[in-house]
């Protein structure tokens, strides 16, 4: 679980509430279906005009990430690489084919694969770099759909903004239907707002951030099986892998 998303989330939502009850307003004032559908619909169909649709499904999928981040450790996966290294280095790299089983992860196992076969350090860079360049970039774009919801939200809500005035002007002969008009321009524009800065574009960082972490985890990994093809020293890989630490 990540504390800190959800501290934040809370921590947004709690300010809004409690400055408006500050103010002395009502929280159900802020609740208004039709400004919420403009805004939410709207925002929705501009997404979906403009994706493709593996690209907004993955970044719906993404989005648990918020709260249940990957984990990448780092300094276990060094500690993983010299242990690798120290293995090749007594047993030769066929050493290597019990760990290419057993390993989980698609991409490091493909490479071990790759490592074990006996393919030139220059191939397997070429090909772990070509997975590394086709994750970022299918991740990245499924990414970018909560960046344009954050850039759309507030445009949309000033159309319903707008189409709350319009509302009031044609009703200015009966004051008894302006309150509802007058209040879908407010709220429409404040769930534009509130939901492009508090939601949509945090998100759309904060995978963005993720999705950075885990390429650095592949280029340390493919940094430390390269080492091991070209035969370095245990110790030098480690001192090598240790600088994506930093």
């Amino acid at each position: 679980m990540d504390r800190l998303s959800l501290i934040g989330l809370l921590l947004s939502i709690a300010a809004i509430i409690g400055g408006q009850i500050l103010e002395g307003g009502k929280v159900t004032s802020l609740i208004q279906g039709t400004a919420f559908l403009i805004v939410i619909g709207g925002t929705l169909g501009a997404v979906l005009l403009q994706s493709q649709l593996a690209s907004f499904v993955m970044g719906v999928r993404m989005l648990k990430w918020i709260l249940v981040s990957p984990q990448i450790e780092m300094d276990s996966w060094v500690r993983t690489i010299v242990h690798w290294s120290n293995t090749a280095r007594r047993g030769g790299l066929l050493a290597l084919e019990t760990p290419a089983m057993a390993e989980k992860d698609p991409f490091v196992k493909r490479a071990l694969q790759l490592l074990v076969d006996g393919a030139e350090p220059e191939a397997i860079r070429h090909a772990m770099e070509l997975e590394i360049g086709s994750y970022e970039d299918k991740h990245r774009a499924a990414a970018r759909i909560w960046d344009s919801a954050g850039g759309y939200a507030p445009t949309i809500g000033i159309l319903g903004a707008v189409m709350g005035l319009i509302h009031v002007m044609e009703n200015l002969t009966e004051p008894s239907k302006l309150g509802s008009g007058i209040a879908v321009a407010f709220v429409a524009t404040i769930y534009g707002v509130g939901s492009a800065n508090l939601l949509f574009l945090p998100i759309g960082n904060k995978l963005k951030q993720l999705i950075a972490a885990e390429i650095r985890r592949r280029d340390m990994v493919m940094e430390g099986l390269i080492g091991i093809a070209q035969g370095e020293n245990p110790r030098i890989i480690e001192n090598k892998l240790r600088g994506f630490l930093a």
